[in-house]
C-alpha cells in the first residue's frame, strides 16, 4: 500500500524537509525519486497558554503563510518518514496528514 503525506511547514524549511524525505526513500514514483510537490497556503491558528509557538502570539488567533509539502511513500516507510521529518521540523506540533492511496487498484 502507498500513502501520501501532507506536511505543513514554513517555506524556509522546504530544502531540509526534502533532504530528510529523500534520506529515507520517500518520494519514489516509478523510475523517479525526489518527487515532492510544494503548495503555498495560508491559515489561522491560536496557540494556547501551554504552547511554545514558533510563530504567533499565545491566546490570539494568528494568520500566516506556510507551505504544504506532498510526498508519496510505501507503507513500510511511513514511520521512518515521520521520524525523519519530526527530527528537523521547527514546529512544536508538526501537522502531518497521512492519506492512503488507492492508485494501484485502478491501473
Amino acid at each position: 500500500m502507498e500513502f501520501k503525506l501532507e506536511i505543513y511547514a514554513p517555506e524556509t524549511e522546504v530544502i531540509a524537509i526534502r533532504d530528510a524525505l529523500n534520506s529515507v526513500g520517500a518520494g519514489v514514483v516509478g523510475d523517479y525519486d525526489s518527487v515532492i510537490s510544494i503548495v503555498k497556503i495560508s491559515g489561522f491558528w491560536r496557540p494556547t497558554e501551554n504552547s511554545e509557538p514558533v510563530t504567533g502570539e499565545k491566546g490570539k488567533i494568528n494568520f500566516g503563510e506556510e507551505v504544504r509539502i506532498d510526498v508519496r511513500c510505501q507503507e513500510s516507510l511511513v514511520q521512518a518518514t515521520l521520524d525523519a521529518v519530526r527530527n528537523i521540523h521547527p514546529y512544536e506540533e508538526p501537522l502531518i496528514n497521512i492519506l492512503p492511496l488507492y492508485n494501484n487498484k485502478f491501473i
